[in-house]
């Protein structure tokens, strides 16, 4: 049997841009994304501190170093720059190596930096 849980999160990083007329996705400094153990393409949920929004879409490497979190696509009229986030991923797993499994979880300090 195969379980859903969580694989990767982001605690609480700043939206730092928004761009409508951007393909949807999350754009995410490079930096955290090797981080948090996420990759481009992959689908994340994000959690909206500020509003109680949620939503799914999918990441986009970000300027590594830049500290940049930028909402696109209609995702930019539900979650703004300033607002705070949680960015989330699950992965499929076996039950009994589930039971084992750390995910990867990081809390990045001012201006979105490790």
């Amino acid at each position: 049997m195969q379980i859903e849980i969580l694989k990767s999160k982001i605690h609480r990083v700043k939206i730092t841009e928004a761009n409508l007329h951007y393909i949807g996705s999350i754009t995410i400094d490079e930096d955290l994304m090797d981080a948090a153990n996420l990759i481009e393409n992959e689908k994340v949920q994000v959690l909206d501190i500020d509003n109680g929004e949620r939503l799914e879409t999918y990441v986009i490497k970000g300027i590594r170093g830049s500290g940049m979190i930028c909402m696109n696509g209609p995702a930019a009229r539900r979650i703004n720059p300033g607002d705070t986030v949680i960015v989330i991923s699950y992965c499929l797993m076996e039950f009994e190596a589930a039971k084992q499994y750390k995910p990867a979880i990081i809390f990045p300090k001012e201006g979105n930096k490790l």
